[in-house]
């Protein structure tokens, strides 16, 4: 099952630190990273994560088992760009048949892949730090967000979990009805994408019954809504933006200063 409830430890000093401030934070860090192609930005800023995380209260395993799709996509890049890059520049490192790794195509592969896994992580950092309660109220009080868009993404965040169990209940009910693929690839592709069809139409069913339900209770009026929780963004909420956008320019100083600064346009 799916869970997107906070894993950190409540009283560490960077998880217990402002929503919008945190979320603010990654957006900056991830940003200036996209500027460069080269892999030595990204890897200093995954040093830099990696190195931060205490302070977030995440184990490194809880990090490395949410962050599973991000090393299965990383790998799936890596192994296609090493065998379908048009551009095979540099020295010849190994050759197969029509197989031909390039140092070339070696280092744009990393980069590549090094760049997505420094921008998404701060993401996932963020998200596995705070509740999603916390940050639909920061959103609305602190970065003065539509509280119907507030509410909204709240609901959504909090149905994300209902869509693993749906697929395993679709799964096990098609199973009991003899629909199975076997070991046929083919067969077990139009399976996969009959029980992602039947997984969205039952989405968006929940979706149009919830937002009715919401419209119901007084979610779509045009008044000014209480604040029950308040959300404080203090001096060491604009810290840890400013420390965010520091350490990735630091980054980028890295690369400039080695050499290997390849920027993204140009």
């Amino acid at each position: 099952m799916i869970s997107l409830e906070p894993v950190a430890v409540p009283g560490a000093p960077l998880a217990r630190r402002n929503p919008v401030a945190k979320l603010a934070a990654g957006l900056i860090f991830s940003f200036l990273l996209v500027a460069s192609l080269d892999p030595v930005a990204p890897a200093i800023a995954i040093a830099v994560e990696l190195a931060l995380l205490p302070l977030f209260g995440i184990r490194y395993r809880v990090l490395a088992r949410r962050a599973l799709p991000l090393l299965a996509g990383a790998v799936g890049i890596l192994v296609t760009l090493l065998l379908f890059a048009a551009d095979r520049t540099g020295r010849v490192l190994w050759e197969a048949g029509p197989l031909l790794v390039t140092s070339g195509v070696l280092v744009t592969a990393l980069g590549l892949v090094l760049r997505m896994l420094a921008v998404a992580l701060p993401g996932v950092i963020v998200f596995a730090t705070t509740d999603p309660t916390d940050l639909a109220d920061a959103l609305v009080q602190n970065a003065k967000a539509p509280a119907r868009f507030a509410i909204g993404a709240l609901a959504a965040f909090r149905l994300v979990p209902l869509l693993g169990q749906e697929w395993q209940m679709l799964t096990m009910a098609r199973r009991a009805r003899g629909v199975d693929a076997g070991r046929n690839p083919l067969a077990r592709l139009r399976l996969f994408v009959s029980t992602a069809f039947a997984l969205l139409v039952g989405a968006i069913r929940r979706g149009t019954r919830l937002a009715v339900a919401m419209d119901a209770r007084g979610f779509d009026a045009g008044t000014p809504r209480t604040v029950a929780r308040r959300q404080v963004f203090g001096p060491a909420d604009w810290l840890l933006i400013v420390g965010a956008a520091a350490l990735a320019g630091g980054a980028l100083a890295v690369s400039v200063a080695l050499g290997t600064f390849r920027p993204l346009i140009g």
